[in-house]
């Protein structure tokens, strides 16, 4: 979107009525650039009313992030961690394996208010507008290797799920490998998260990763209809919605304690507290390949280094790789 879309988003952020007339003045511009300004907003999936007399509103007040304020709600923990904030790009974690490359520190955090082209597992995309979900990728530095890093996009579920559930939010679990799940509005259950883990470095070391995560803090029809899977927001499993800013500095709060622990003892010591939110632990599921073949079984948990372990007419075996769906 152009610079003067963006100032218009930023005075509609409230979700008060403006009129056109108003708007310009503001800006110093026309109504007709006001008009041309906003008619961009729909190619990005933001609604917009617009009433005749009355002017134009977002349907919902927007709040943007402020590194000043997450900050604040990170308090002691603040200085581990750098924040940049973007209005908008195609996916954080595509900004921020940039900033990898030419040296940006562990601990460096890349928040998107406008995620255009923001991308899941296995090359999925993922669906957001703006202000209704939080989007931002976190580069973490290891001493070890790749091969030390097997489970942890499941140790970065936990940090998550321990963040949301201390901010109130009820009913959240976990899918193998990277989904945050819950039970909102609908029966069954719906995807509220997920996280892509992209890695650079060697086998031995010294290695380097970006974690990208998205979660729906609300769902509007045009993003839900967007969508091709069940999915939940945070403001159906929260009394009290928190603000974005203060969800984001739980989510760090959590991440680096993780993270650090992972770094000392890998994933193993987090194994029991995963399967314990394991939303289809001891339930029969399908194991899609990547092949294409299918695999049938009682899903027993995950293996010391993050495998899902699958329990067959063969005994268990355990996989690294493939999609679980329900199974039959």
């Amino acid at each position: 979107m152009t610079p003067r879309t963006w100032q218009l988003l930023r005075l509609l952020a409230d979700g008060e009525f403006h009129s056109g007339e108003v708007l310009g003045r503001q800006l110093g511009v026309s109504r007709a650039t006001v008009f041309g300004a906003l008619s961009q907003l729909s190619g990005y999936g933001i609604a917009l009313q617009r009433i005749r007399g009355r002017g134009y509103r977002l349907p919902q007040p927007w709040v943007s992030l402020d590194a000043v304020e997450i900050n604040r709600s990170l308090s002691d923990m603040a200085g581990r961690f750098q924040l940049e904030i973007l209005q908008q790009a195609a996916s954080s974690n595509t900004e921020l394996l940039r900033r990898a490359v030419l040296g940006a520190p562990s601990g460096y955090v890349l928040g998107v208010e406008l995620q255009t082209a923001g991308r899941g597992r296995l090359g999925r995309p993922w669906h957001t507008g703006l202000g209704n979900a939080l989007t931002f990728s976190l580069l973490w530095r290891f001493d070890c290797g790749l091969n030390a890093l097997s489970g942890l996009s499941l140790a970065v579920g936990l940090a998550i799920r321990r963040a949301l559930v201390g901010l109130g939010a009820a009913g959240v679990n976990l899918k193998w490998p990277n989904d945050i799940l819950a039970q909102g509005v609908n029966p069954g259950w719906g995807k509220l998260g997920g996280v892509l883990i992209e890695a650079q470095g060697d086998m031995y070391g010294p290695s380097c990763v970006v974690i990208g995560i998205g979660i729906n803090c609300t769902l509007p029809q045009v993003i839900e209809r967007a969508i091709t899977q069940s999915a939940v927001s945070l403001d159906q499993l929260c009394r009290v919605m928190p603000a974005r800013a203060q969800i984001l500095a739980a989510l760090l709060r959590e991440l680096a304690c993780v993270l650090d622990e992972f770094s000392r003892t890998g994933f193993a010591g987090m194994r029991a507290e995963w399967e314990q939110h394991h939303a289809q632990q001891d339930l029969p599921v399908r194991l899609n390949m990547p092949d294409g073949a299918s695999i049938f079984g009682i899903a027993r948990g995950v293996s010391d280094s993050g495998e899902l372990r699958l329990e067959t007419t063969l005994g268990i075996s355990e996989f690294n790789a493939g999609e679980v769906g329900v199974g039959s």
